[in-house]
């Protein structure tokens, strides 16, 4: 029997002389012919760096022509490329002022009792303009003192407080 290198480790091994005849017997084993078949090729991670081998149809349907390794490297891409007006639900931002303030890592804390109770608290605009959403222009404020600044704050006594 023949002795011949394997195609994809190198490593010798029989064959018989019928199966080169036919054109068979150029791997040593199932997972030497498995990645000896792949058309594909190997490709670097966007986000980690890390390589991946990706089929022809994964290559070519790509938009992006940005490959991932896994889906949480995806959505971190995707999370931090489609934000704001590239957003597919984008309208025109003016009620856009949680995630300004959940991105910029703005404690939820309310600024005026200290209440960290997440499902009370609400955005408020120290100038009173929705359409303002910097940063330093929004802070937290449970329903509570909300209502308070908005309705009992005739002196600008609350505000002042707050600012």
């Amino acid at each position: 029997m023949p002795v011949v290198k394997c195609k994809i480790c190198s490593k010798s091994f029989y064959t018989k002389p019928f199966w080169l005849k036919r054109g068979f017997g150029k791997y040593c084993s199932p997972v030497c012919q498995h990645l000896g078949r792949r058309a594909g090729k190997n490709v670097k991670c966007h986000i980690c760096g890390k390589e991946v081998y990706k089929p022809l149809s994964k290559l070519e349907h790509s938009k992006s022509k940005k490959y991932f390794c896994s889906k949480s490297c995806q959505t971190t891409w995707r999370n931090s490329e489609f934000i704001g007006p590239k957003h597919a639900n984008w309208v025109h931002g003016s009620y856009a002022y949680k995630s300004v303030l959940k991105r910029n890592k703005v404690p939820k804390v309310c600024k005026f009792c200290k209440t960290e109770d997440f499902r009370v608290l609400a955005v408020h605009h120290l100038d009173h303009n929705r359409k303002n959403n910097k940063v330093s222009n929004l802070i937290w404020l449970c329903h509570n003192c909300h209502f308070l600044v908005h309705y009992h704050d005739k002196d600008g006594k609350i505000m002042e407080a707050l600012v």
